[in-house]
C-alpha cells in the first residue's frame, strides 16, 4: 500500500520504520528535513511538504505534537488537503483536541477525503517494537482499509466509536497514566525514606495488585532520580490539558489530573519538560527532602 507518514519525532520515526519493514511503499515528510534521512536510506522517499507527500498516497498518517501542528499539516496551504486525491484516507495518530478532530474531519470530507483519529499508547518502546495500543475513532469501513497499516505499528487496535472518540479515549488514558505515575512516585519515595531494599520492594509490589506498566518500566528512573526520554513531560502536560478541557465541557471535575498538571507545569518551568514524564518523581522527592 502507498503510505505517506508526516511527523518523525520520538514516536513517529520508529512507527514509520515499522511500516517500511512491513513492506509498505512509504513517503515521509518532517518539518526538520534531516529527520527523513534514516528512512530514505532504508528505502522510503522524502517529500518537500505534506501536500507532496499525500499526492500519491492511499493512506496519509500524521503524527505531530499538538492541535495547531495537526491543523497546519492537514489543512494548511501546503497541507495534506492541498495534495491528497479524493478517496485518500487520513489517519491522525497525534494526541489532540476531540473537537478539532471533528472539525478537520468535516473539512476533509467536503473534499472526499476520509479521516480516522487513532492516537496511541505504549511509549517509545511500543513504537519501536510495533506493540502500541491504538484507539480508533471513525467509520468502520475506513478502519478496515487502515488495518494492514495499523497492524504494522500496533498490537491492540480498538474501534472506540465515531470520529473524535479516539482522542477522548486517549484523554482517559492520559488521566490514568497521570495518576499511576504519581502514585508510583509516592510509593517509591516512602520505601526510600524507610531505607528498604528497593529491588525487593519493586519485585514484591510489581507482582501484586499494584503492578502496572509505569511501575515495571519507570520505577528505575524514579529510584535513580534520572529520567531518560521515553515520553516528554511537556507533551503529557499538553495531553492533560486536552483532557481537562474535555472534562470542563462535560461539567466533570478531575482533581487528580488537575493536580498532576500543576506539578508538571512547575517542573517544566524549572527546565525539566524534555525529560521523561516519570520525572514527576522529582516533585515528590523534593517535598520529602530527598
Amino acid at each position: 500500500m502507498k503510505v505517506a507518514f508526516i511527523g518523525l519525532g520520538t514516536m513517529g520515526m520508529p512507527m514509520a520504520m515499522n511500516l517500511l519493514t512491513a513492506g509498505h511503499r512509504l513517503t515521509v515528510h518532517n518539518r526538520s528535513r534531516d529527520r527523513e534521512l534514516p528512512l530514505v536510506d532504508a528505502g522510503a522517499q522524502g517529500a518537500a511538504s505534506p501536500a507532496t507527500a499525500a499526492a500519491e498516497a492511499d493512506i496519509v498518517i500524521v503524527c505531530v505534537s499538538d492541535t495547531p501542528d495537526v491543523e497546519t499539516v492537514v489543512l494548511g496551504s501546503e497541507g495534506v488537503i492541498a495534495g491528497a486525491q479524493p478517496g485518500t484516507l487520513v489517519i491522525d495518530m497525534s494526541t489532540i483536541s476531540p473537537n478539532a478532530t471533528r472539525t478537520m474531519a468535516a473539512q476533509l470530507a467536503a473534499q472526499q477525503i476520509a479521516m480516522l483519529d487513532a492516537p496511541v499508547s505504549g511509549g517509545s518502546e511500543g513504537a519501536k517494537n510495533g506493540t502500541l495500543s491504538i484507539m480508533v475513532g471513525g467509520d468502520g469501513d475506513d478502519l478496515a482499509k487502515a488495518m494492514p497499516v495499523l497492524q504494522a505499528m500496533g498490537q491492540t487496535i480498538t474501534h472506540v466509536g465515531p470520529i473524535g472518540a479516539g482522542q477522548t479515549t486517549k484523554a482517559i488514558n492520559q488521566i490514568v497514566v497521570a495518576g499511576t505515575y504519581w502514585a508510583v512516585a509516592e510509593g517509591l519515595a516512602l520505601g526510600l525514606k524507610a531505607e528498604l531494599d528497593m529491588e525487593k520492594v519493586v519485585q514484591a509490589v510489581g507482582s501484586g495488585a499494584a503492578g502496572s506498566w509505569a511501575f515495571t518500566h519507570r520505577s528505575d528512573n524514579m529510584l535513580n532520580n534520572t529520567y531518560p526520554l521515553g515520553f516528554r513531560m511537556r507533551l503529557h502536560r499538553k495531553d492533560l490539558l486536552i483532557a481537562l478541557e474535555a472534562a470542563r465541557e462535560l461539567g466533570l471535575p478531575l482533581p487528580m489530573a488537575a493536580y498532576v498538571e500543576q506539578v508538571e507545569s512547575g517542573l517544566i518551568a524549572q527546565g525539566f519538560g524534555d525529560e521523561d514524564m516519570s520525572a514527576i518523581a522529582r516533585s515528590v522527592r523534593e517535598m520529602g527532602g530527598m
